[in-house]
């Protein structure tokens, strides 16, 4: 899987600014939460070089944020250990 983000684009947001924010694609093996069962609404992870890649399946298009490898582990204790149950 390339880490290297293609197709740039400038955010639908950022009208007629230098000071934009710009979304690129990372192509590779996207995979669906385990826990998203057959929930329609589900983040998909990428696996990078140097952490992961997370997306919303809902809206692939939108965009992705990357995560290094100690940020990502740190997350999925949290999630594992119910920090993020109401």
């Amino acid at each position: 899987m390339s880490t290297t983000p293609t197709d740039w684009r400038k955010s639908r947001r950022s009208t007629n600014t230098d000071n934009c924010v710009e979304v690129g694609r990372i192509e590779g093996s996207w995979r669906k939460s385990s826990r998203s069962q057959q929930v329609s609404s589900c983040v998909e992870v990428a696996p990078t070089a140097v952490g992961a890649a997370v997306r919303d399946s809902k809206d692939r298009d939108a965009g992705y944020f990357t995560t290094t490898g100690q940020q990502w582990r740190l997350f999925v204790t949290a999630i594992k250990a119910g920090r993020f149950e109401r």
